[in-house]
């Protein structure tokens, strides 16, 4: 069913929402949304969780955010393909891979966590699925291998454990890396706003 919204304002400061903001999209969406939006603003407001240690953090809003429902975008938005920010995520009761994956990295980047340890990674799933997929890679280090952070295998593990899934690109905030081998060492090509839906999201959350 096609949801005629329209909340991006609420995302104009990043992460950024009021109780006012939130009793609205209570009055649209109801209570669980309510219970959503005010637990995940807890998250990166609350200071004691600013002071966890990265790992934890991970853990923290991997948890939070694969509690929500997966929908297909052409069910849930009525297109084909709608990357979804993190209000509208949590605000709708669901999302598909992309939008796990961008709420998690926003929450994280909230949190502390530099940009240069998170991207956004686009995917082939191999195995149950066998379709494209996304999933959010975390690099302690710049050479390190990543830890993948996954709605459908909701266990954070090494990349190369996930032998399920085949990287082809990912990007953060500044960079996008074309995949050159499944432990996620990557070839930087450019800037990340030479993707179009990467751009539009951010352009729909400064508005």
């Amino acid at each position: 069913m096609l949801l005629a919204v329209s909340i991006a304002a609420f995302a104009a400061e990043l992460l950024v929402i009021t109780d006012a903001q939130i009793a609205k999209l209570a009055q649209q969406f109801g209570a669980l949304a309510k219970a959503r939006l005010i637990g995940w603003r807890d998250i990166f407001s609350n200071p004691k969780y600013k002071k966890l240690a990265e790992r934890e953090k991970l853990e923290l809003v991997n948890d939070f955010m694969n509690q929500m429902p997966f929908v297909d975008d052409l069910a849930h938005w009525g297109k084909e393909d709608y990357w979804a920010a993190p209000v509208e995520f949590l605000s709708t009761d669901g999302g598909d891979c992309e939008d796990f994956s961008i709420a998690k990295y926003f929450t994280l980047r909230e949190l502390g966590v530099p940009d240069d340890r998170l991207r956004i990674t686009y995917v082939k799933e191999l195995v149950i699925y066998k379709q494209a997929h996304m999933v959010l890679a975390y690099f302690p280090s710049a050479d390190a291998e990543p830890l993948i952070l996954d709605n459908i295998n909701k266990t954070i593990l090494p990349a190369g454990k996930r032998t399920d899934l085949l990287p082809v690109y990912s990007f953060n905030g500044s960079n996008l890396w074309l995949a050159k081998e499944q432990t996620g060492r990557a070839q930087q090509v450019g800037p990340s706003d030479r993707i179009g839906h990467w751009r539009d999201l951010q352009a729909r959350m400064r508005a």
